[in-house]
C-alpha cells in the first residue's frame, strides 16, 4: 500500500471506506449496489450485480455486467490502452438520437489474471454520461481525463487525478 500525501488522509467516518486502504494490485470484488448509467435522459445501463476494482488513492470503478447495459446504445470507438494489472482495453461511445458521449466506457475481451471475471464487462465514465448513481446518490467523477472512479459520500481520499496528484 501506498502511503498518500503527509496530513492529507481523510480519517473515515462509520460506513465509510478510505482509498488509502485499497490495495495495489487492485482488488475485484462483487457488488450488490444499485448503478445506474443515464445519457441524454436515457437509461443506458442498470445493475445490481456489477464488479468494483479497488485501488490505492482511486475511487471504486465499477464494471457492470453486458447484460444489464443498452449494447444498442454503444458504438465501438477508437483507439485502445493497456492496464497494468488487468490488459488491453476497448473503449465504447454512447449514442442516444443525435447525442454522443465519445469513449464513454471501456472493457476487457480478455483481461488477464486475476482479472478474468470483467470479461466484457463496461465501466463507464461518470464524467462522459449525464448522469450516474449509486444506491440513489449522484457520483462526482473522479478528476483527470483518464480515470474512471465514481466518487459518493461513502468514500473518502484524497483521490488520485487532479492536479499536482501524478507522482502519487
Amino acid at each position: 500500500m501506498f502511503d498518500p500525501p503527509p496530513n492529507k488522509r481523510v480519517v473515515p467516518g462509520p460506513g465509510q471506506e478510505s482509498v488509502w486502504d485499497y490495495p495495489r494490485p487492485p482488488r475485484l470484488e462483487s457488488t450488490a449496489r444499485h448503478l445506474k448509467v443515464v445519457f441524454a435522459e436515457t437509461v443506458v445501463a442498470e445493475t445490481s450485480r456489477a464488479l468494483r476494482i479497488l485501488e490505492t488513492s482511486h475511487p471504486p470503478s465499477y464494471y457492470l455486467p453486458p447484460e444489464d447495459v443498452r449494447r444498442d446504445l454503444l458504438e465501438r470507438a477508437p483507439g485502445r490502452s493497456i492496464c497494468e494489472f488487468k490488459g488491453q482495453a476497448a473503449y465504447w461511445s454512447i449514442r442516444v438520437g443525435s447525442r454522443i458521449s465519445e469513449a464513454a466506457a471501456w472493457s476487457y475481451a480478455a483481461p488477464w489474471s486475476p482479472y478474468e471475471a470483467l470479461c466484457d464487462h463496461l465501466c463507464f465514465y461518470a464524467g462522459r454520461a449525464d448522469a450516474c448513481f449509486v444506491d440513489g446518490e449522484r457520483v462526482v467523477p473522479q478528476e483527470g481525463d483518464f480515470y474512471g472512479g465514481w466518487r459518493s459520500a461513502d468514500i473518502v481520499g484524497p483521490f488520485k487525478g487532479g492536479p499536482g496528484t501524478r507522482g502519487w
